[in-house]
């Protein structure tokens, strides 16, 4: 039988698992986050939050079988997360399984009969009965591009963060997550509260905020990959950006972009760093000064 404290020591090691693994997701380090995921769910394989960003990283890195059984384990629970039943439902209608996508959907809208992205599934998925898409990563693309549709006036936001993303001209999910923590911030008279209380919602939806300019940037990275002169190895662009001793306050600005490697800042432009709240040419001339000694520069604009 477990005694008290070794049971307070595992619930301790899962905590301290899942909030590494976060962190390691939010600097783009995956692997090392799933990792810390599985380790948590071996200790503790009822712990919920575990599971769930199991399940979510996993469906992010086209294991869909895993996360499948991950998100039907909760879904079994008579207090299931809406963010549960959403993601399955869309696992499920990518398998083509429609009616158990419409089930889940049909427990959501009926426990709250006007949630936004739950009803722009449902229509999505009751077509799909009647209409089955041949292609599976087209399904993936019409799910994903109706989300992305959804008015910010449809999430629970303060009248002060709602104006100022109005004023910033940020009318959808879509808009927001092109947008970064840095260009909030940057805006008048957006504050910490307003970016906290957006992270939050976010958060709860699995999302976060620069999330598509990430992929963006990823995608640019990989580019890079293949077009970087051969005298610069992967390896120097797996460096973390530590290495280039910068200033703190060029650092900074670096941390603020969610910039961890040396081969992520080379895939960005000058204008990108500085947009940036108080980073100038000095910082700027700075970085590409200490690129150039990986034989690297920043990214030129197309």
């Amino acid at each position: 039988m477990m005694t008290a404290a070794v049971a307070d020591k595992a619930s301790s090691e899962v905590k301290s698992l899942y909030e590494r693994a976060l962190e390691a997701a939010d600097s783009g380090a995956f692997d090392q986050a799933l990792e810390d995921l599985e380790k948590a769910h071996e200790l503790d394989p009822n712990d919920s939050d575990v599971i769930f960003k199991l399940a979510y990283f996993l469906d992010l890195r086209g294991d869909d079988e895993r996360a499948v059984e991950l998100y039907e384990a909760l879904a079994h629970s008579p207090k299931t997360h809406e963010n549960v039943l959403l993601n399955l439902s869309v696992l499920y209608e990518d398998a083509g399984r429609y009616d158990e996508a419409e089930e889940l959907l049909h427990r959501l809208l009926s426990a709250k009969p006007n949630h936004p992205v739950g009803r722009m599934y449902y229509r999505h998925v009751d077509s799909s009965l009647d209409m089955q898409l041949e292609d599976d990563s087209e399904k993936r693309v019409i799910t994903r591009n109706l989300l992305l549709e959804t008015p910010i006036t449809d999430f629970e936001l303060s009248v002060r963060a709602r104006n100022c993303l109005k004023k910033m001209n940020i009318r959808s999910l879509g808009d927001l997550l092109k947008t970064t923590e840095a260009e909030l911030l940057s805006y008048k008279n957006f504050g910490e509260t307003s970016l906290h209380e957006i992270r939050e919602m976010l958060g709860r939806k699995g999302l976060r905020l620069g999330q598509t300019a990430d992929e963006a940037h990823q995608a640019q990275r990989k580019e890079l990959l293949k077009n970087v002169s051969s005298s610069v190895p992967e390896t120097v662009l797996n460096k973390p950006v530590a290495d280039l001793e910068l200033s703190v306050r060029s650092g900074k600005a670096l941390q603020r972009l969610g910039i961890a490697t040396i081969g992520d800042l080379a895939s960005r432009t000058e204008a990108e760093l500085l947009g940036v709240k108080n980073f100038g040419q000095t910082s700027l001339d700075e970085i590409k000064e200490r690129l150039v000694n990986f034989g690297l520069s920043l990214r030129k604009m197309d």
